[in-house]
This record gives structure tokens, sequence and C-alpha cells, in this order.
């Protein structure tokens, strides 16, 4: 098939750092190239990738150092380029949440749309009830309960790179890891409890956004000089199996309805079982008891802490290869593509707008 991915240009494809989304869109393509299609993705001209790129800004958002930048008319423009080559493709696949569908609704059944945030914010689900003929795709079960009456075509979870982290040969399992982002929702300081609680060392892999630096001054600083934490700051792929591959357990304390947790897969292709608050996508990622242990509150943590002696690291490096490899996830969509084109749909003006009438 002739796919296009049409990606943030928050960050590059993939991300230098820290950015979920650019992350995925860079790891389906290029599984999906493997898997002998034509695939182009729309994104910033700095990104990576084995598939036709389209290079839609110079430099990834976040990364420009221009603090007078429009985020919205970077990603209007794109969507222009995208409209415009729109049939040199059998489907477009849109991870840019709805930002296209002024833009696309009369050919919304030719396209496939992958949500890959929380949609519990208010007033989606009146923009969504406008826009009602999008097929949309759940990184999560879970994710759609917000906007239960939305066109869902399917749930894909996210997959990554079965060669890209490795377990260590001989973890030490000495210490606890936090990976991601330092925010309220992420219960950076439920870990530093946690960790102390348990008389575990724990070190700290996470980036502080601006609009977080005040709850890291605040509340996060502060803990950190009670000693038996280490904050390490953001890292990148290549730092990722030594951090996560020699850690106890990846401690996943949210706060809120995540939609999948990417850091999740990222511990089990490690081998490293994962402590998760029963929260958003947790329970349909970690399998209790198998690949780490589903807990309700730091004393359920701690007893799990005390557990991780019970589990097999090679069995959860074996879990993540069946369920979460880039893959099994290209695999998925391509057979959701396969799945709309057979499917006659309709477009806002009520005409065909099949993924079939493409090409």
């Amino acid at each position: 098939m002739r796919i296009a991915h049409v990606a943030p240009l928050y960050e590059a494809v993939p991300p230098r750092l820290y950015g979920g989304t650019e992350r995925i869109v860079a790891w389906l393509a290029d599984a999906q190239v493997d898997l002998g299609h034509e695939v182009t993705v729309f994104a910033s001209a700095d990104s990576r990738t084995r598939a036709r790129l389209v290079p839609c800004r110079a430099e990834a958002l976040r990364l420009d150092p221009d603090p007078l930048k429009s985020d919205i008319a970077a990603h209007l423009a794109m969507l222009h380029e995208v409209r415009r080559r729109a049939n040199e493709f059998d489907v477009l696949h849109f991870h840019v949440d709805l930002l296209h569908f002024p833009v696309f609704e009369d050919i919304a059944g030719r396209t496939l749309t992958t949500l890959h945030g929380r949609l519990d914010l208010s007033g989606l689900a009146e923009a969504y009830r406008c826009w009602p003929h999008y097929p949309l795709v759940s990184i999560s079960d879970r994710q759609r309960q917000p906007l239960r009456f939305a066109n869902w075509a399917g749930t894909v979870y996210h997959g990554m790179p079965e060669g890209l982290l490795r377990p260590a040969q001989a973890p030490a399992g000495d210490y606890l890891a936090f990976l991601g982002r330092i925010a309220p929702e992420k219960r950076p300081d439920r870990a530093i409890e946690i960790a102390r609680r348990a008389g575990m060392p724990l070190k700290v892999a996470a980036k502080v956004d601006a609009a977080d630096t005040m709850y890291f001054n605040q509340c996060i600083e502060p803990m950190l000089a009670g000693g038996g934490v280490e904050f390490i700051g953001e890292i990148d792929d290549a730092r990722k199996s030594g951090f996560l591959g020699n850690a106890a357990a990846l401690l996943f304390p949210i706060d809120w309805p995540e939609p999948f947790g990417l850091v999740m897969i990222e511990a089990m292709a490690c081998g490293t079982p994962v402590v998760a608050w029963r929260n958003g996508s947790v329970p349909e990622v970690v399998e209790h008891g198998v690949t780490g242990f589903i807990v309700e509150s730091e004393d359920e943590a701690i007893e799990a802490i005390g557990r991780l002696h019970e589990l097999d690291r090679a069995r959860i490096r074996r879990e993540f290869e069946r369920r979460f490899s880039a893959t099994a996830m290209a695999r998925a969509y391509v057979d959701l593509y396969h799945r709309l084109a057979a499917t006659p749909a309709t477009g806002a003006d009520g005409g065909d707008a099949g993924l079939a009438r493409l090409g």
C-alpha cells in the first residue's frame, strides 16, 4: 500500500530525546517499510526515517530557538501540502489529533486518525461530535471512555523495534527507576516516597517542561535533598537500555488516565518489571504477576517491590516481543487499512469517500 503518515511538528521523527507520538510514527513507518509498503512521512526536515520524508519545516518546533514562532501556522502549512498530494496515497494516517478534520472532511473515509493523547479534556467531546465520519484508532481501550460515541475503527497498542532496547547481560538490580517527564500527574513525588520506604535508591531520568518548572522547583527538588535519589535528567535511547536494564523495577505511579505509557514497554523490552498504579491503560499493558505488579497504594507498591524476585526477566522480554513489537503494531495498522478500504465510507457531503477509491 501507499501510506502517508502525518506527524506533529513539535519534535523530529524520531525525537532526539523525549516525544512519544513522534517516536511511534518513526517506528511505525520504518516497520511498514520493512513489510514492503510504500511509506511517506510528513514531518520536520531533521527527521530520520527509512520511509520517504516530505520535510514540512526546517527544524522541529521544540528545537527551534526562535522565541516568536507559530505552531498553528506550521501545522496548517503541512496539512495544505498533505491535501495537495492526497491522491498519491492509498491511506492518509494522521497523528495530529483532530487538527486536520476541517481540511479533509470530504475524504474523511480515506483517512485514519490515531489519537495519542488524553480524551477527557473539556470541549473535546463537542468537537468530535462535529466530525463523526472520521475513522479513529485508540491506543488503549481505556482511552476511549470519554468518547464512547466516536467512530472507533480499532485499538492498536504501541510497539517498538525489538532491537532498540535490550536486557542487561547481568542486571545489577540495585535501584529503582523513574523515566519520563516531571509533572504532577506522573507523580515523581510518589516514586521518591516509595523508594525511600522500600529502602532502595531511586534514579530519575526525566525532562522538565517549562510548564512544570514551578512544580519541580517547589515540590520535587526539595525531595531530592533527602538523599537516596539521583536526578539524571533527560536521556536518549542509547542510554535507556543500561538505565532500565539494570534497574530492579520501573516505578510508574501515575495519577491520571494515561492513554498508553510507552515507558512501560521500554522497561519490558529490557526485561525489567513494572510496578504501576491501576490507572489508564496500565491493566491492559502490565500483566500482573508476569511483567510486573499493578498496585493501588504505596503500601501495595512496597509489597510488590519485595516480590520482584518472583518474576522472570526473560519472560518479561518475551512478552514484550509477543505483544509490543513495532512489527506487530505495523501489521495491526495495515489490517485496519485493508478493512477500511473494503468498507464503503461517506464523506461530510454524503458521497463515497472510502479508502478503496484512493489511487
